[in-house]
């Protein structure tokens, strides 16, 4: 039997075929030979003959090609801050301050009114300090980073006090201990797992430790026999040993979200008022801006974690800025953040809001397969309120003999991406994560899942 992969096309040959022409017009000649020596890669592997339609599948290969790796996705799983999909979407302002200076030049360390170099540290500076009821504030380009400034500021090479039960694992396996390792910052555990003590930190002082660290749990909680002091007392034992108190709020909480049933993570004006020297949290999450590591408190810690040669490698870039201080400047008006702030405006979200909504989705994919309205949950996530569900008004989509879990993926690979949940044989969408104006653009995406 003749091997097929004989008979196999030259690249030169295929290049200089009639069809292939056009293709190299639009892509150019380099990227459509990378597209068919993959197409004459994939025969050779499977020991199959060349395709008569190779100009159609280079063509759609060179279009998929052409896509940029990170592209906007429609988000209707009601994960509100979903972190693989970038967290918070930002509000309207912030994107406006990003276009503004993304296209040209920008005062970013100039100062306008003398004439001369400027620092980038005095963007959002004001807004965020005052917002958290704190003497100063320093951004910097995450929250990680601010951890691992705050540290290495405060507690260079000497033991830092916290409790076992705050050695968290982040996400994306980065755990506390190894970041605390690589500011140069030695920990020293104290208590237990679930039971942690003043006294605990009060002996872990007298053995040396020179500064205590709270980190929120923002991603689990605990319940049941469990005890730690509250971050005032912690803040007092701080100030008479004369040691610096660190506390990770984490999610970066500023609006008041209790009489919308969700209570129990700690807002950052209560770190401040606390007495915390320095408090640190995220941008993007529950403070609903751009990707940030925000630190505020006192006028001298601050000081100092600006001063380090750590804050040049950690800075922020103009559009963070740009984006972080928009947010704030919303804040300015409690009502206007809760309507203008996506993830805030998603969280407040109310039950007939989130039904007419998913009656409207529900009607216009019934056109194309069956679609009915089923009630649900969804989730804050981003390692916020973990214990907190956010009932929801679903979109129950039954896929027929196509299956649920292959129309999910024909969805995520539309144009635009969408991405669902998968349930009970049903694909489902939370109203709640997504935009507005999208429920024809979803019902089109939908049939063309359909369509295949």
């Amino acid at each position: 039997m003749t091997d097929p992969r004989r008979a196999l096309p030259s690249m030169d040959r295929l290049l200089q075929e009639p069809a292939a022409h056009p293709l190299v017009a639009a892509h150019g000649r380099a990227p459509v030979a990378h597209a068919l020596r993959a197409l004459l890669d994939q025969c050779r592997a499977a020991r199959a003959p060349w395709p008569a339609d190779w100009a159609a599948r280079a063509a759609a290969a060179l279009e998929v090609a052409a896509l940029p790796s990170l592209r906007p996705v429609l988000n209707a799983t009601g994960v509100v801050l979903h972190t693989n999909l970038g967290r918070a979407p930002l509000a309207a302002a912030a994107i406006e301050a990003m276009v503004a200076v993304a296209g040209g030049y920008a005062a970013l360390e100039f100062d306008l009114a003398r004439g001369e170099r400027g620092s980038r540290h005095v963007h959002a500076r004001a807004r965020l300090a005052a917002l958290a009821g704190a003497e100063d504030a320093l951004v910097v380009n995450n929250a990680a980073g601010a951890l691992v400034l705050a540290l290495n500021a405060a507690a260079e090479g000497l033991p830092v006090a916290i409790s076992r039960g705050e050695l968290v694992e982040i996400g994306g396996s980065f755990r506390i201990p190894d970041i605390m390792a690589k500011s140069g910052a030695r920990l020293l555990e104290v208590g237990t797992t679930n039971r942690t003590h003043l006294a605990d930190y009060e002996a872990a002082l007298d053995a040396g430790a020179r500064a205590i660290l709270t980190v929120h749990r923002s991603n689990f909680r605990l319940e049941g026999f469990v005890a730690t002091p509250a971050p005032a007392e912690l803040a007092a034992l701080a100030r008479a040993r004369g040691v610096p108190y660190l506390y990770d709020v984490g999610s970066g909480l500023l609006a008041d979200l209790s009489a919308h049933g969700l209570r129990d993570e700690p807002r950052v004006q209560e770190g401040t008022a606390a007495g915390a020297d320095l408090v640190l949290f995220s941008g993007d999450k529950l403070l609903g801006g751009p990707q940030a590591g925000c630190i505020v408190g006192s006028g001298a810690w601050v000081a100092r974690c600006r001063a380090n040669p750590l804050a040049r490698a950690l800075r922020a870039d103009k559009l963070t800025l740009a984006a972080l201080e928009a947010t704030l400047a919303l804040y300015d008006d409690p009502a206007r953040a809760r309507r203008e702030i996506p993830v805030l405006r998603m969280l407040t979200l109310d039950e007939p809001a989130l039904r007419a909504r998913a009656e409207a989705l529900a009607a216009a994919c019934a056109a194309h397969l069956p679609a009915r309205v089923v009630p649900g949950e969804g989730t804050v996530g981003g390692g916020a309120f973990p214990a907190s569900r956010l009932p929801t008004s679903l979109v129950a989509l039954d896929p027929g003999a196509l299956g649920a879990d292959e129309l999910a993926r024909r969805l995520r690979t539309g144009r635009p991406p969408l991405v669902a949940r998968v349930a009970d044989g049903a694909v489902l969408l939370d109203p709640r994560t997504l935009p507005d104006d999208t429920t024809p653009l979803v019902a089109d995406l939908v049939a063309a899942a359909l369509r295949g």
